[in-house]
């Protein structure tokens, strides 16, 4: 595996009609980003920690990331290596008793971990190079300013924009110049809705 980028969670949106849900990875120095089309329950779970809410009971995230600390381990990173097949495979990567312990993953539940336990998020710069979109250079210089600081609290977002076209933690079977024309316009509404809720 090459060199590895850090990134932040942006945003978690949802599309309200077909409740499909999508978490949106920001490079921490660059402007480009990384959408993972993502299950309910995942969304669920990162949106909610993002928004400083706890469940009344543990959540499987939650009781996880107990278990891992009673027993001593440490979430070191998680690390998305890899898109195989249209689909993104993560490793999550555990420090244990001077020993490091790598399990595979899916993104979704890395995510959803590290955002409970102030974990380091990386990407491979090959999958960025072949997943990432940057914001358009071309887009309205009149659009509102983002909201820097909601996103830096990783602010949970509702976008009714987006098609929902592609598989769950996958890219999507569609062909590239399609899919990227399909995220920049995603990707370019971002700074627009960042009033919805």
């Amino acid at each position: 595996m090459g060199r590895l980028v850090e990134m932040v969670v942006e945003s978690v949106r949802v599309h309200m009609l077909s409740s499909r849900h999508v978490v949106i990875l920001k490079d921490a120095e660059r402007d480009r980003y990384l959408p993972i089309w993502i299950g309910a329950w995942e969304a669920s779970a990162i949106a909610m920690k993002l928004q400083g809410l706890d469940a009344e009971r543990p959540i499987t995230h939650d009781l996880f990331a107990a278990t891992l600390e009673a027993l001593g381990a440490r979430i070191d990173r998680i690390v998305i290596g890899d898109l195989a097949e249209e689909t993104y495979h993560a490793r999550l990567i555990l420090e244990v008793d001077g020993r490091t312990v790598e399990l595979d993953a899916r993104p979704s539940d890395c995510v959803a971990l590290a955002v409970r336990t102030q974990t380091q998020i990386l990407v491979a710069e090959e999958v960025l190079d072949r997943a990432a979109l940057a914001s358009d250079p071309d887009a309205d210089d009149d659009a509102d300013p983002p909201a820097t600081a909601e996103r830096q609290r990783g602010r949970a977002n509702v976008d009714r924009d987006y098609r929902p076209d592609v598989p769950t933690e996958s890219l999507g079977e569609a062909i590239v110049d399609e899919r990227l024309g399909m995220f920049r316009d995603f990707i370019n509404s971002l700074d627009k809705d960042q009033g919805s809720s």
